[in-house]
């Protein structure tokens, strides 16, 4: 499954960057992980993974044994070694349920003075997990105020989100249902196909902000799914239904229930639905 690939850098080796690291390191591209914690840093190096997920003790020891991959803590020197970034790091809520950016900016602020030293293209592009707008509006002013250098004109940003489950994130990395590419500038699509050049699903070229939106819909839609199961459950085992037969029953169908029926925001719920959860709200 190797091929001919990219120098590319790695910001953040948490779970997405570690996982992102490795795979990406796995199709044949030199990749260097940057994390300021230089106990990650050292396991990388060490050919050892840093988190605990199927198939990462396999992954990173081939592919440091192969030279290709590593780890550092100079982000200035690992901009300059690469063609590619991909910036990784944790958007955690804070309190109040906005996301701190703090970490992002400081990593983006990072890529922005690895450019300014560097004359050649480069291609950042954003997995973190951010709200619609932020791209534009935080992060790209971050880099170019860091580099003094213009996006889309000195180097190139892209929202590439990730759809990753812990315990299967490898697997999730190397079969993706699809690839989501988010650019406002045409330049940044070419080098990130070569190194999606694997991908068998489908890949979408759309705007940023589409991008953005599209992994705050995934993420909402799974967290949906989630609770309207557990509920679900609830109900059948208070009413004393088979809940294995009735969840092998509502996921057959895959025609309306398991598929894109009503999830389109242009449509609208038939009258008939409102009554019919009308009565259940009354008689509940």
């Amino acid at each position: 499954m190797e091929s001919q690939g990219q120098s590319i850098s790695v910001f953040g080796l948490g779970y997405v960057g570690s996982v992102t690291a490795a795979c990406l390191a796995h199709f044949g591209n030199c990749v260097v992980g940057v994390d300021t914690n230089p106990a990650k840093v050292e396991i990388i190096n060490a050919g050892r993974s840093p988190i605990i997920e199927a198939r990462m003790d396999e992954l990173i020891p081939k592919a440091h044994q192969a030279s290709r991959l590593r780890a550092t803590t100079d982000a200035i020197a690992a901009i300059c070694d690469t063609d590619v970034s991909f910036v990784c790091v944790g958007t955690p809520s804070q309190r109040n349920g906005k996301l701190d950016l703090s970490h992002i900016e400081r990593a983006c602020y990072e890529v922005g003075e690895g450019l300014k030293r560097k004359n050649s293209p480069h291609c950042v592009a954003i997995r973190s997990t951010i709200l619609p707008g932020t791209t534009v509006s935080r992060l790209i002013p971050v880099m170019e105020r860091a580099s003094g250098k213009r996006a889309g004109t000195d180097f190139s940003v892209c929202y590439n989100p990730e759809f990753m489950r812990e315990g299967s994130a490898v697997t999730d990395f190397l079969h993706p249902p699809y690839t989501i590419l988010g650019a406002n500038d045409a330049c940044s699509f070419p080098i990130l196909r070569q190194v999606y050049g694997w991908v068998q699903g489908q890949v979408f070229e759309t705007s940023l902000a589409v991008a953005e939106m599209a992994k705050y819909a995934s993420n909402g839609f799974h967290a949906l799914k989630v609770s309207f199961a557990n509920e679900l459950g609830t109900l059948a085992r208070h009413l004393g239904v088979d809940t294995m037969a009735l969840t092998e029953i509502f996921t057959s169908d895959t025609r309306l229930n398991i598929s894109s029926a009503y999830v389109s925001p242009a449509r609208r719920v038939g009258p008939a639905i409102h009554r019919h959860f009308g009565s259940l709200r009354s008689s509940g």
